[in-house]
């Protein structure tokens, strides 16, 4: 299968006073094309950092990381750019819409600055987009008219709108009630269903247990992995089990 990211081991540090501190220590990680993959660990462990740092939206002290061929490093600013906005997706905890754009034109904002594609095309896909995650009838709210979960699910049509190779969540669900993170996880289990890799750092182990492949990160290294089969629907508590018990058995 091919690996659309290939991160070898990257060191991110920062310093406090005269000591110096690796946030990631050393990681090594592949991600292959549609995988769906998540990211557990306490606070301070480095789940986000490595996001960012496989994403390219944040600097490596050293190491490498490779994206679908290429090498991060060797790219400038506008190249790194380029990539983010036509092959990756991101959706964070808190949505980042602007206040005085509407729904749809938040979504399509980022789009426009592919000059291939038409505003008629680009706006298109987001009304597709947004019927398929069922809030359509929102285009013209702004975005203090909508929920929390309303809000979210705009933020992975934006995410969606370029056709990405791989969507990164950095706690998609974490300021979500349990029914509209349940909702949300639904829409991004079916995103990777059609063939779009997805990465998850997340707390919540109801979340993780619903991906392939948890990566469990403790001090700035995988301290472990564990593999499962795609979520059938109907085998939740025994997965969470399992993760639970394999964060026991590796003590975080």
């Amino acid at each position: 299968m091919k690996k659309i990211i290939i991160a070898e081991n990257i060191v991110k540090s920062f310093r406090v006073g005269n000591e110096k501190h690796n946030v990631l220590d050393g990681v090594s990680v592949e991600i292959n094309d549609g995988e769906f993959v998540s990211v557990m660990g306490p606070s301070g462990s480095g789940k986000s950092t490595l996001m960012f740092s496989m994403s390219g939206m944040d600097g490596i002290d050293d190491g490498m990381v490779s994206f679908d061929g290429r090498n991060l490093a060797e790219l400038n600013e506008k190249e790194l750019a380029d990539i983010r906005r036509t092959k990756m997706g991101f959706v964070f905890q808190q949505p980042t819409l602007l206040k005085n754009l509407n729904i749809l034109d938040n979504i399509i904002l980022p789009s426009m600055r592919d000059n291939r594609k038409s505003a008629a095309n680009i706006t298109e896909k987001a009304r597709a987009l947004m019927k398929k995650v069922g809030i359509a009838e929102l285009e013209n709210r702004d975005i203090t008219q909508v929920s929390g979960g309303q809000l979210q699910r705009a933020g992975i049509c934006r995410a969606l709108i370029s056709n990405p190779k791989i969507i990164f969540g950095d706690e998609p669900t974490g300021a979500l009630n349990s029914k509209s993170a349940q909702e949300i996880m639904d829409i991004i289990a079916e995103i990777n269903k059609e063939g779009t890799a997805v990465i998850l750092v997340t707390h919540d182990v109801k979340i993780a247990a619903r991906t392939e492949r948890i990566m469990f990160m403790r001090d700035g290294k995988i301290a472990s992995e564990m593999q499962f089969e795609k979520f059938s629907g109907t085998d939740i508590d025994d997965r969470m089990k399992k993760v639970t018990e394999k964060m026991r058995d590796i003590g975080i």
